[in-house]
C-alpha cells in the first residue's frame, strides 16, 4: 500500500494485526522490501509477530527524488578527503524520519527494529531519536560508519565503481546480477537460479539507478554516527557475516563495542546476502531475541 509520510509516497507491506508486537524492517541501500527472505518473514509471522516492511525514499514502489538530480560520486569523495562541506540531497537521518513516519502512519506505538545494511544505519539513529519508540535493535551486516574501519575489498569496490546500465536493457541485467554475485559469500550456496530470479524480480518491480547514487551519497555523508551509539539504551543484537565483502567483518565488531550491552552474532563465510542456510541461522538467533524483549 501507498502511504504519505514526511511529503513523500513510500510503499509499505503490513501484516496489520494490530493485536501483536510489530518489527519494522528496514532494507538497505539499493534495496527494495522484496530483500527480505520469504522464510524470515513467515518466521517471524508464525512466531506471533506483525511484520512490516517498506521500501525506503528513492527506491522500489516509493517516491524517487530525480529532482535533486544526479550525484557526482568523484566529487564527493574529493569533498570528503579534503574536509569540505557537502550539499546532500537527503540524510540518514532524513530516512530516520521516514521510517518514524512509517510507525506514526501505522499507529505503532513501539517496534522492534531490523535494520540491514543501511536500514541498520537508520535503525540506530531511530533507536537514539526516539528511544521511548523501541523494543529493541537488531543490526544485520551494518557499520557504526567510524573512521578507521576496513572499507569494501577491491573486487567488490570495481563491482560498486561500475556505471549502472540503461534501465530495461540485457546489460542492466547482467551489471545487476555482477553485484548480487560479489555480494555473495563463500561460505554458503545459493539455490540455483536464485539469485538470478532475485535480480529479475528487482529489475521488473523497479530500477532506478539516480536513486541508488544519492542513498549512497547519504550512507557515505553519516560519518559522525558513532558517536551517538554509546547512547542507545535499546537491547541490541548485531548480526554480521564473516566473509562479508562490502562491509567487513570488522564493522559489526566495532558496531557491537560501542552500544552498551549489544550482543555480536557472527555467521562464519556469509557475505552481504541472505542465502538459505545463513537465514536459518539468522532467524534462529533472531527470534529468541525478539521474545526475549517483547514486553507481556
Amino acid at each position: 500500500m501507498q502511504i504519505y509520510v514526511n511529503n513523500l509516497r513510500l510503499e509499505v507491506e503490513d501484516t496489520g494485526e494490530r493485536d501483536r508486537p510489530a518489527v519494522l524492517l528496514i532494507a538497505g541501500m539499493s534495496m527494495q522490501l522484496i530483500v527480505w527472505p520469504d522464510a524470515m518473514l513467515k518466521q517471524l509471522h508464525q512466531a506471533g509477530f506483525r511484520v512490516v516492511r517498506f521500501d525506503n525514499r528513492d527506491n522500489g514502489l516509493s517516491e524517487f527524488m530525480d529532482h535533486l538530480g544526479t550525484p557526482n560520486m568523484l566529487w564527493f569523495m574529493l569533498q570528503q578527503k579534503l574536509g569540505l562541506q557537502t550539499r546532500l540531497p537527503y540524510s540518514i537521518q532524513d530516512m530516520t524520519h521516514d521510517a518514524l513516519g512509517v510507525m506514526d502512519h501505522l499507529q505503532l506505538q513501539q517496534a522492534h527494529l531490523v535494520g540491514v545494511s543501511m536500514g541498520g544505519m537508520i535503525a540506530q539513529r531511530l533507536c537514539v531519536t526516539a528511544p521511548e519508540r523501541v523494543f529493541s535493535l537488531t543490526s544485520i551486516m551494518s557499520t557504526s560508519s567510524a573512521r578507521g574501519l576496513p572499507g569494501p575489498t577491491p573486487a567488490m569496490r570495481r563491482v560498486l565503481m561500475t556505471p549502472p546500465a540503461q534501465p530495461g536493457s540485457a546489460a542492466a541485467r547482467a551489471h545487476g546480477l555482477r553485484f548480487v554475485k560479489a555480494l555473495a559469500g563463500p561460505g554458503f550456496v545459493h539455490p540455483e537460479g536464485s539469485q538470478e530470479q532475485l535480480v529479475d524480480d528487482s529489475l521488473k518491480r523497479s530500477n532506478r539507478p539516480a536513486g541508488s547514487y544519492r542513498q549512497i551519497l547519504a550512507a557515505m555523508a553519516d560519518r559522525e554516527r558513532w558517536r551517538l551509539l554509546p547512547r542507545i539504551t535499546a537491547p541490541t543484537l548485531v548480526i554480521h557475516g564473516t566473509a562479508d565483502p562490502l562491509i567487513p567483518y570488522a564493522c559489526a565488531q566495532d558496531t557491537a563495542a560501542r552500544i552498551p550491552g549489544a550482543k555480536l552474532f557472527g555467521i562464519e563465510g556469509m557475505g552481504h546476502d541472505f542465502p538459505p542456510a545463513a537465514v536459518e541461522q539468522l532467524t534462529g538467533r533472531l527470534l529468541p531475541f525478539l521474545q526475549a524483549h517483547t514486553p507481556l
